[in-house]
């Protein structure tokens, strides 16, 4: 119950223009957000109060605060932090945002103070066109439902018929539908004028024509809606490689999507002329410049569906590598930090050459010195012995 209560409210504030807000200041509070919306948490009264805190999801940090500033934190542009208010602001909520998040506060000496966890839960509403003007342009999701709406209410008019290219969906006169598609997939809500076909096909894009008429049959309206189906885009992938000039090349790689968009960041921001060889980062593929590092993100996007993939990019840049390894010549460029085709054989600095051949000659010295002395001190012995012999004799 609590839930649907939730979702109600959720949609309400969506309906009248406010930004949907849930206060997380007490243990256990249940949060509802709106799939591809935007939601405010309210996690402290104010976050200039307090020395020092954690935000983290699932044991992966959100955010650390200590003394008025963010220490450390998510790159994701979609958080947006307003200390003034004790508030986070997530944007473009997505279900992986659903989750159990926990708020830490330690006191100056970095004990543990309050422990307080929230419960997120992102819902999503069936897809809606509004149908009602001529020549509309709707998009849905092909295998998914769409709401789509043809009048204010079918009580309303007296008669009118929805077709598509020519055949008949369904009829409508006095009240009730006479006629109809026998199809399963297509549901009638006659009290606010829609009409929702489950299952999308590609079959189903078309045009499509809704004639009003009044009781003696003259045709009143008439109005035409397109309908566009299309695939999801799904599994993005980023792959990055060294090309000729230590360009790195990183791609953008998605499954299904019909007409994707592409979009790129490098830590929340959109890419410069400084960070890229060419301008263009709108389509799947970009080339960066050497000594680029940061949190690279692509994201994808059609009319229906969005998604995205983020990576490190390090600063390593690339090298050209010209060697013969296992008989084979290999010339290319290849990331630095990665290289394990060429190896350069380990040599010694100028400078320290001559340092090592002064101190090799001093020990070759003090071993002909150490094996002289011993020589000469074993000579003189046995001198010595012999005249004690001849003494004795």
């Amino acid at each position: 119950m609590m839930a649907v209560v939730g979702v109600l409210l959720m949609l309400l504030q969506v309906a009248h223009g406010v930004e949907p807000y849930c206060d997380g200041r007490k243990n256990d509070t249940q949060c509802y957000g709106a799939l591809g919306g935007a939601l405010d948490l309210r996690l402290v009264d104010n976050f200039s109060e307090i020395h020092r805190f954690k935000w983290e999801k699932n044991s992966s940090v959100i955010f650390r605060w200590r003394v008025n500033s963010i220490v450390s934190g998510k790159k994701e542009s979609r958080f947006l932090f307003r200390p003034s208010n004790g508030t986070v602001r997530i944007n473009n909520l997505s279900r992986n945002d659903s989750g159990e998040y926990k708020l830490e506060i330690y006191d100056k000496n970095g004990i543990l103070s309050a422990q307080r966890t929230l419960q997120l839960f992102v819902q999503g509403v069936e897809p809606y066109c509004d149908g009602r003007q001529n020549d509309t342009q709707c998009f849905g999701a092909l295998g998914e439902a769409l709401d789509l709406r043809l009048v204010d209410n079918f009580s309303e008019k007296h008669r009118f018929m929805w077709n598509k290219n020519g055949s008949v969906i369904f009829v409508w006169r006095v009240n009730s539908i006479i006629s109809s598609t026998k199809e399963s997939r297509f549901l009638f809500f006659t009290s606010n004028g829609t009409v929702r076909i489950n299952n999308l096909s590609r079959n189903d894009r078309s045009e499509y024509k809704l004639g009003i008429y009044d009781e003696y049959g003259r045709l009143l309206a008439q109005r035409t809606l397109q309908l566009f189906v299309q695939a999801p885009v799904s599994s993005v992938q980023l792959v990055s490689e060294c090309v000729p000039q230590g360009k790195i090349k990183v791609s953008c790689l998605s499954e299904g999507g019909d007409s994707p968009q592409y979009d790129w960041t490098l830590d929340g921001h959109t890419l410069t002329d400084s960070e890229l060889f060419s301008r263009n980062n709108e389509t799947n593929i970009i080339f960066l410049r050497q000594n680029i590092s940061g949190r690279l993100v692509c994201s994808v996007s059609n009319k229906v569906s969005d998604s995205f993939k983020e990576m490190k990019i390090s600063d390593y840049g690339c090298i050209f590598i010209n060697c013969t390894s296992n008989g084979t010549q290999i010339s290319k460029w290849v990331h630095k930090e990665n290289n394990i085709l060429c190896f350069e054989p380990t040599t010694v600095p100028g400078y320290i050459r001559p340092i090592i051949v002064g101190v090799l000659e001093a020990l070759v010295i003090v071993l002909i010195v150490g094996i002289t002395f011993v020589c000469a001190h074993r000579k003189k012995k046995n001198v010595k012995v012999e005249e004690d012999d001849q003494e004795l004799t």
